[in-house]
């Protein structure tokens, strides 16, 4: 019976390139989407702070109240994705953070800008939780590091966009038109979504050789996730540390990075472009790069734990020059260093990412992805206070660059000490896998 099981799915392996790339594809531009209404900030920062008046403190606090609610947010999206399904969590989520972003077009104050800030880390808090528990629900496991790699992709994408964009929407129209603008516009997302989106047993689109490839790996019965046996799975701590660790370091480049740009080289918002673009489109190489490797390494045979680590090692190394980039005078030779780092970083991310998915049922996905991106955003939280402090006191980012180069191999490092081989578990089991001895 198992031979003619796995002889079905290796059949739908080859005959279903699949509905689930459209669902794939949707979650590629929801992400794209996410980052270009919360790279705006960090595009705009110089027209803001002469506009607004704002101190480099400043900046940081409205940075800190962003992560802070992003940290309150992902939490409860995580549990409320779980709740209400990827269809209607994922469009509630994105209605409300399209709703605050069009509200920074309104604001006349700092304190204002950090009150819409705050709703718009809310909302985009959900983005994640929701993309992880769709490519759970439409991907099997060989897949998923390829599917999230490439709707990470979209992360890139906006931030690509955004530089070529808005800097010269802004100039032309203002920057309150550029947040109302590109508010309104991804209103066509919303309304895509809902019309496509469905579980794969309900959509229409899907032919059973497609769905036995998605529902090929074993799912363990879950009756009741509660909270105290999700916290007390050593597990859900080998993704939510490694998310401490290192989503600060992607936040850093995300809101800071045009700033090192202006400081270090000279460029202004018409000038710094064509380097975020490079970066960007490096990142998106990373991304998609880390997924297809770990994803091809466990197609030919390796474990899923050698394949997510020996990527996740990779992508250490390649973060690791990013340290000597405030010292290099070519504006080139240090847009491939930053370039090498965050496609590492995204790459990273992309296995990172998987590991809900690869360890825990599928009604636990949503919650445990909403636990690491809280610590992720608590992480966020510190380190855009450290920055402002850095830079008022020092004005230089060597010591900022020296955190972002060592960041991955004790991120890695804790994760293998807390799930030596990524066994999979059963949250609702007793005792809580905590406390068992397991090999």
């Amino acid at each position: 019976m198992s031979g003619e099981s796995d002889a079905i799915v290796a059949g739908a392996a080859r005959r279903a390139r699949g509905y689930r790339w459209v669902i794939c594809g949707l979650l590629f531009a929801a992400t794209a989407i996410n980052y270009i209404d919360r790279q705006m900030i960090g595009v705009l920062k110089p027209l803001l702070q002469s506009d607004l008046g704002w101190s480099e403190g400043q900046y940081a606090d409205i940075v800190f109240w962003f992560q802070a609610a992003y940290a309150l947010g992902y939490i409860g999206m995580g549990r409320f994705m779980d709740f209400a399904g990827a269809r209607f969590g994922y469009a509630a989520a994105f209605a409300f953070w399209t709703l605050a972003h069009v509200a920074h077009g309104l604001v006349h104050s700092v304190a204002q800008f950090a009150m819409v800030r705050f709703a718009l880390g809310l909302g985009e808090s959900g983005n994640f939780p929701a993309g992880l528990k769709a490519v759970a629900e439409w991907f099997p496991q060989r897949e998923r590091a390829l599917a999230i790699g490439i709707f990470n992709a979209g992360a890139n994408v906006g931030a690509i966009v955004t530089p070529l964009l808005i800097p010269a929407v802004a100039l032309a129209y203002g920057w309150r038109f550029a947040f109302v603008a590109t508010g309104l516009l991804s209103i066509v997302w919303l309304v895509a979504w809902i019309a496509i989106y469905r579980a794969p047993e309900k959509h229409d689109r899907v032919s059973a050789e497609e769905l036995a490839l998605i529902r090929s790996d074993p799912e363990p019965s879950v009756e009741r996730l509660p909270w105290r046996r999700l916290f007390a799975v050593r597990e859900t701590w080998a993704y939510a540390v490694p998310k401490f660790l290192t989503d600060p370091i992607w936040w850093m480049f995300l809101f800071w990075l045009p700033d090192f740009l202006g400081r270090r080289y000279g460029l202004d918002l018409r000038s710094f472009g064509p380097p975020l673009v490079v970066i960007y489109v490096l990142s998106d190489a990373g991304s998609v790069i880390g997924g297809w490797a770990s994803s091809r390494m466990i197609k030919a045979g390796l474990t899923p734990n050698r394949a997510r680590k020996f990527t996740m090692l990779a992508c250490a190394v390649a973060v690791l020059p990013i340290v000597t980039v405030q010292y290099v005078d070519s504006l080139w030779v240090a847009v491939l260093l930053i370039g090498l780092a965050t496609a590492g970083h995204q790459a990273f991310s992309a296995n990172l990412l998987t590991l809900p998915s690869d360890i825990f049922p599928r009604a636990a996905v949503g919650s445990v992805v909403g636990i690491g991106g809280t610590a992720g955003a608590i992480g966020g939280m510190l380190i855009a206070k450290f920055i402002g402090y850095v830079l008022d006191v020092s004005g230089s980012y060597a010591l900022v660059f020296a955190v972002a180069g060592g960041a991955y191999f004790v991120a890695l490092a804790a994760l293998h000490l807390l799930s030596p081989r990524l066994i999979p578990v059963n949250p609702g089991a007793t005792p809580p896998p905590l406390i068992e001895d397991r090999p």
